[in-house]
């Protein structure tokens, strides 16, 4: 009784489990989507721009009032004597005498309140931190692309090795139920030995490479967790197939559209380092300018040989002091006109960077745009060629088992197919993948 009580609790156990097991659904928009919220490096890059604004405020907070209080207890244990002449206290001239000046114990409270009211550095801050926002934006834009770049390619090798094994599964079956066939002709003394052991030889390649793409299966999906931000084992189920993305993504408007390199996330990017060396140059400068700031400072201060503060006779002074401070920058041993100069060549390289980053982005569109249409095009020669060989294949089934072909020409026939059956696959990804590398160049998220 008590084994089948320990056997009942195990299933029940392994059926929570089982149910309990998260399995997640995805079409490729789905997978996409999902990426760009719960991908890693995505949150980071969202987490960025919360930093951004945070550090916009801090600039900003620094020119605002600011408020500082503050306590002051003093207990002086021994106190440091004061040596004065003896005389200013009715004494005899010459002679000197060592005095205590003050009480033993002190209490001071004191609050200052602050206000810069000129700095050109804060000034050049305030800008600063607005770029600085603006590049976590961009940032954020363009790691946004590459999660989806990344979300497609990972999707797209997880159809493929679907795809592949689904092929080579049909292939091995075809090709075991081609050798018993043979085998038998043979074993009747109708057929050479030759043409069972170059069946054998196709059917061993063909489970060699089912083997493995079984295993690059497994990685795939994998791959495609950790891009997705799910746990690398997570039980991903895809809802797309191979050949109707293919189909949604042959778009030859893409290719035909002018696309503005001013709008790229790139461009932007480079526009960014210009505009914060533009505003380190303009820092520089501003530091020759004076600073302003003002203060208002007051407080109470007590005094008294033993701890009577908190009696109700205790007596506090209060004071209260306002000031203000100019300081003007004169003589830096020509220290300033040096970091002027090598803010100035910092942007005149951060120019040059910008128009190179110009041409670079033309020509790499310009070959995004050909190789998609090379991938489109390869597209259709490859459907076209696997057609062919299919057509091959099966005369050269007919014709070896009828006696007009030899088993060196079925087998060649059946490589040349398994060879197209595997470049239309990748001609297939190809289309997709190139789409997404054009989109990433030209910014296109959606």
């Amino acid at each position: 009784m008590k084994n089948k009580l320990i056997i009942f609790f195990s299933l029940l156990v392994s059926i929570t489990a089982i149910s309990q097991e998260e399995t997640n659904s995805f079409s490729l928009d789905a997978a996409i989507n999902f990426a760009l919220e719960n991908n890693r490096t995505a949150k980071n890059a969202s987490r960025d721009i919360d930093a951004a604004k945070e550090q916009k405020w801090e600039t900003t907070a620094a020119g605002l009032p600011q408020l500082n209080a503050a306590v002051d207890y003093q207990n002086s244990i021994k106190q440091q004597l004061q040596v004065v002449e003896a005389s200013a206290f009715g004494g005899p001239e010459g002679e000197y005498t060592a005095l205590a000046l003050g009480l033993e114990q002190s209490l001071i409270g004191s609050a200052t309140l602050s206000q810069l009211l000129f700095d050109g550095s804060y000034i050049v801050g305030l800008q600063s931190a607005k770029v600085y926002l603006e590049i976590s934006k961009n940032a954020k834009t363009k790691t946004d692309l590459e999660v989806k770049k990344a979300v497609v390619n990972a999707y797209g090798n997880v159809l493929l090795t679907e795809e592949s094994v689904a092929i080579l599964e049909r292939n091995k079956t075809a090709l075991q139920k081609n050798l018993d066939e043979i085998t038998k002709i043979y074993e009747n003394g109708l057929e050479e030995e030759e043409s069972v052991e170059q069946l054998k030889i196709t059917l061993s390649s063909i489970k060699s490479t089912l083997n493995n793409s079984i295993r690059l299966k497994k990685v795939a999906y994998q791959m495609l967790n950790i891009t997705l931000g799910l746990d690398i084992d997570n039980n991903t189920t895809l809802t797309d197939n191979l050949e109707t993305l293919t189909a949604q993504n042959i778009d030859l408007d893409l290719i035909d559209n002018p696309f503005s390199v001013e709008n790229t996330i790139d461009y932007k990017i480079a526009e960014n380092d210009k505009t914060s060396k533009e505003l380190l140059l303009k820092l520089e400068k501003y530091k020759n300018l004076p600073t302003l700031s003002a203060f208002l400072s007051g407080g109470y201060s007590a005094y008294s040989p033993e701890f009577t503060f908190f009696n109700s006779d205790q007596k506090y002074y209060g004071y209260a002091i306002f000031g203000a401070k100019l300081s003007v920058p004169i003589f830096t041993s020509g220290a300033t006109k040096s970091k002027i100069q090598r803010a100035q060549i910092n942007l005149e390289k951060a120019e040059d960077d910008l128009t190179e980053t110009e041409q670079q982005l033309k020509l790499q569109i310009a070959s995004a745009k050909s190789d998609y249409q090379f991938a489109i095009e390869e597209y259709t020669n490859k459907k076209e060629n696997l057609n062919l060989a299919e057509r091959i294949e099966t005369k050269n089934q007919t014709k070896f088992f009828e006696g007009i072909a030899s088993s060196f020409d079925l087998r060649q026939a059946q490589t040349q197919l398994y060879t197209a059956q595997q470049e239309f696959l990748q001609a297939m990804l190809n289309v997709i993948n190139n789409k997404v590398a054009l989109e990433t160049i030209t910014s296109q998220i959606n």
